[in-house]
């Protein structure tokens, strides 16, 4: 019902917002040919694709943008400048291109340069006043809303049916089982129980009824239910799944079947793989070919002076979907020493001279670029770690394995916000997971870029954490 209302309240706003743009632009030919420009030549049909183009700027700005009902009834000054901007710019911009495209240069320069900075100021006005005074006009009918919960969980929905009383929703009381000495303030009145729930809708002329919690389906709720249906009365529930599984969840629907998942996985798209693998392929190829050679010539030279022994150190580590996989790492430290599971520390006596520059400027890491393009690793994701390391953290934290949902990478989210080196005690290895979590429940092509951006900058200004 609520969902149907503010969409149908939302493509009304749009339709007056449309009306006032061609009003206001009709208005200000007027005001140009009646005090302006009396004499003027105006041909009518070419303001008339004029104020078209604009209108047509207003829908098309309403259609791609994004979660634009969530914009509605929120009377917040900043955001509504925002909107009034970008349809203004989406309005005069459809115009101009017009202009530019078929070389018309009939319009009124004064007449447009007046015009553009009024058709703000209107949808401006048009955002912080039409929205309620709609509201008010369209829904007069009061939707009597009943509570079925405790008092606690009315108190979090309070602010929500304050918004909501601009769509007619009012709250008339709250009914619960719950053992109560008092009602918080704010909180409808107390009128009964659940057993109360015929009589009290009858009395009270309930129209809406709203559980609280999601339902246990015990008897009572099923009675609840029931009551609701055979008298005619709307039942919302409120989903308070990620309280009760305490984790976020997402809703989806597929051939027919209705799912809930724990999170986003934005590179489960194919797309978003491919752009993804195509920034890899992009920066490897070039690193392959032209900086590995000569940092493998360096480092054998270093190692030929400090440490004798091979080039590469491989390890076999955990990949995506813990598959395993050898990683391929310049060796830094000098042959056979020792415990390959101990993590390198500031003051590593394992580490040879040279090796700790080339770790502290991540030079060491250049052939796993060769890991990125095999396909076994990506430029940017979570840092694959020691199979003793895997089984390890993740006796500590329970999804610690969700960050092999997408392939390893040679840098990280939690690599850049400077959680690298060392993992010294549990909330080193919590702030990374978090990170790399986080990472893959929100992947975007901006994030990428921007992390692989960040490590170029730490590679030439090694933050305190790189050793």
């Amino acid at each position: 019902m609520l969902t149907q209302r503010k969409e149908g309240l939302y493509s009304l706003f749009l339709l007056c917002q449309i009306l006032i743009v061609a009003g206001l632009f009709w208005f200000g030919v007027w005001v140009m040919v009646t005090f302006y420009s009396p004499s003027a030549d105006l041909t009518w049909r070419r303001y008339s694709v004029y104020c078209g183009m604009l209108v047509l700027g207003l829908v098309l700005e309403s259609v791609t943008r994004s979660g634009s009902r969530h914009y509605f009834l929120q009377n917040e000054l900043v955001r509504q400048h925002r909107l009034s901007l970008r349809q203004t710019i989406a309005s005069v911009g459809l115009l101009v291109l017009y202009l530019v495209a078929t070389k018309d240069a009939f319009v009124s320069r004064v007449f447009f340069f007046n015009f553009v900075p009024w058709l703000y100021v209107a949808l401006l006005f048009s955002h912080y006043y039409l929205p309620p005074l709609l509201a008010r006009g369209v829904f007069r009918r009061e939707e009597k809303t009943l509570l079925i919960g405790s008092p606690q969980k009315a108190e979090q929905l309070r602010p929500w049916l304050r918004r909501k009383a601009e769509l007619g929703l009012r709250a008339v009381g709250l009914i619960s089982d719950d053992k109560i000495d008092n009602v918080p303030s704010g909180v409808p009145p107390l009128l009964g129980s659940s057993q109360d729930l015929e009589r009290i809708i009858r009395e009270r002329e309930i129209t809406q009824v709203i559980l609280l919690e999601f339902p246990l389906f015990t008897q009572i709720n099923w009675d609840i239910i029931r009551t609701c249906d055979a008298l005619g009365v709307r039942l919302l529930i409120v989903s308070d799944l990620e309280e009760k599984l305490r984790h976020s969840v997402t809703h989806f629907e597929d051939d027919g079947h209705r799912f809930i998942g724990l999170r986003e996985e934005p590179l489960e798209n194919p797309l978003n793989r491919f752009l993804k693998r195509a920034i890899d392929l992009a920066i490897a190829i070039p690193i392959i070919l032209v900086v590995f050679p000569i940092t493998a010539v360096i480092v054998w030279l270093a190692q030929r002076l400090q440490s004798p022994g091979p080039l590469f150190h491989r390890q076999t580590r955990a990949g995506m979907q813990n598959r395993q996989f050898k990683i391929y790492k310049f060796r830094t430290m000098h042959a056979n020493n020792g415990d390959i599971a101990r993590q390198a520390s500031t003051k590593d006596e394992r580490v040879y001279s040279l090796g700790k520059w080339f770790r502290k400027f991540s030079v060491d890491e250049v052939p796993q670029f060769w890991n990125v393009l095999r396909g076994d690793m990506s430029i940017v994701g979570p840092r694959p770690h020691l199979i003793e390391h895997n089984n390890q953290f993740a006796q500590l934290l329970a999804d610690y394995h969700v960050r092999t949902f997408v392939k390893p990478g040679i840098t990280g989210l939690a690599q850049v916000r400077g959680y690298r080196g060392e993992a010294r005690n549990n909330t080193d290895i919590e702030n990374r997971v978090a990170c790399d979590i986080e990472y893959l429940e929100n992947w975007n092509l901006s994030l990428e870029v921007a992390i692989i951006v960040r490590t170029f900058a730490h590679v030439i200004f090694p933050p305190r954490s790189a050793y």
